[in-house]
C-alpha cells in the first residue's frame, strides 16, 4: 500500500508507509518503552534496508511537527541517517504476511504525546488493509497477559480473542533421560506426528498455531507440510506414549544467538510441544533437552498450550516454566471495511 491515508482524529495526523528518515523519531519515542528498553531502535534500520514484499511498515506522521535531529537522539548514529522525512514520525506498527493468508500484526507504539487521539487505530487500520488487499484473511498479534494496556487496544482496534500459551525451558543436556521408561523417544515420521498433531487436545488449545519458522515471535498455523519439512532437516521429534503408539511431537523452529549480560548465547526454539499424559511429556521434553545440546543451544524456549494440565505436566518433568502467559489476538480481515 502507498500514499497516505487520514484515519485519526487530528487533521495534522497521517500514516502512511515508513522510511528511513523516520528512524531518528522512532527511535525517540520508542526508546523508554519499558524499563529494559526497546528492540525497535536497532530493528528499523533493518527492517529500512530489507525489501520484503510480505512485510510493511507503517508510521503515523504529524505533518505540522519536524523530526528530531539524528544527533539530538542517543539511540541514533548520525552517520547511518541519510536525509530526514519532512514530518515527524509519532507511530509505528507493522504489518507481516506469514503464508498466503495468514498476517502478523506487531511493534505497535505510539509516541506518549500522541495517545488517545487514535493513531493505534488507524496504524492497525493500515497493516489490516495491506494483509487484505496482499491475499491474506485473518490477522493476529500477540500481547503479553500483563499488558492490559494493549489487551484494550487490541480489542478496541478489531482484534477478538484468540488463545494463549506458555513458555518452558528445559536446560539443554546430552544425556537428559525422562524419569522412567513408559515412554522414550521414536522414529521422525512426520505424518504420524500430524496424525497426533490434528487429534491432540493441544491443537485444539492452541487453535492449530505454532511457533512461525520465518518471524521470531510470531504464530502461525502448524501445517503436515510444515512437519514433513522439519523432519527432512532433522528437527522434529516423536516420543511414544505408555499405551503404544505415539504419545508427543515438537520441532525445533530456530537457533540464534541473543546477548544476556554482555555474553553471547545460542538458543534453541521449539515451535510447540504437544504430549499425552505426564509420562509422555517428560520423554518429550527430555528428547528436546537433548535436541538442544546437540545443536549447540546454551538455553531453549519450548511453546506449550496455557492451561493447568498442561503447565502442571511441565513443573512436574523438572523444567522451568514461566511466570505468566501470552495471548494471541486474532482479527477476521473479512469482516473489517476501509476507506
Amino acid at each position: 500500500m502507498t500514499g497516505e491515508i487520514d484515519y485519526a482524529d487530528d487533521e495534522e495526523i497521517e500514516v502512511r508507509e515508513a522510511v528511513p528518515g523516520d528512524s531518528p523519531a522512532v527511535a525517540a519515542f520508542t526508546a523508554d518503552t519499558w524499563e529494559s528498553g526497546d528492540y525497535i531502535p536497532d530493528a528499523f534500520p533493518r527492517w529500512m534496508e530489507s525489501d520484503d514484499p510480505d512485510t510493511r511498515t507503517f508510521v503515523a506522521v504529524d505533518t505540522a511537527a519536524s523530526p528530531p535531529a539524528p544527533e539530538e537522539v542517543e539511540a541514533v548514529d548520525p552517520d547511518d541517517v541519510d536525509g530526514l522525512a519532512d514530518d515527524r514520525a509519532v507511530g509505528i506498527c507493522q504489518a507481516v504476511g506469514l503464508s498466503e493468508h495468514e498476517g502478523w500484526m506487531q511493534a505497535m507504539r505510539v509516541d506518549p504525546e500522541y495517545r488517545g487521539r487514535g493513531l493505534s487505530r488507524a496504524l492497525n487500520d493500515a497493516g489490516f488493509h495491506w494483509l487484505y488487499e496482499t491475499g491474506r484473511r485473518v490477522a493476529r498479534n500477540m500481547v503479553f497477559s500483563w499488558n492490559t494496556g494493549g489487551l484494550g487496544a487490541s480489542r478496541y482496534n478489531g482484534f477478538e480473542p484468540g488463545t494463549e500459551f506458555r513458555w518452558v525451558q528445559p536446560e539443554p543436556d546430552p544425556e537428559a533421560t525422562a524419569r522412567s521408561d513408559a515412554a522414550g523417544e521414536i522414529d521422525a515420521d512426520p505424518d504420524a506426528a500430524w496424525a497426533f498433531w490434528a487429534d491432540s487436545a493441544a491443537r485444539d488449545a492452541l487453535g492449530g498455531l505454532a511457533l512461525d519458522d520465518t518471524e521470531s515471535w510470531a504464530l502461525s498455523e502448524l501445517t503436515r507440510e510444515r512437519l514433513r519439512t522439519v523432519a527432512a532437516d532433522d528437527r522434529l521429534l516423536l516420543v511414544s506414549s505408555p499405551d503404544g503408539g505415539i504419545g508427543g511431537v515438537s520441532f525445533r523452529v530456530r537457533t540464534s544467538e541473543r546477548e544476556d549480560d554482555g555474553e553471547t548465547q545460542v538458543r534453541a526454539e521449539y515451535g510447540v510441544a504437544a504430549w499425552d499424559g505426564a509420562e509422555s511429556c517428560d520423554a518429550l521434553l527430555a528428547a528436546i533437552a537433548r535436541d538442544a545440546a546437540a545443536a549447540g543451544a546454551d538455553t531453549t524456549r519450548v511453546l506449550i498450550p496455557e492451561s493447568v494440565d498442561w503447565v502442571s505436566d511441565a513443573a512436574l518433568a523438572g523444567v522451568d516454566v514461566g511466570d505468566e502467559p501470552d495471548f494471541v489476538m486474532r482479527a477476521d480481515l473479512t469482516e473489517r471495511y476501509w476507506a
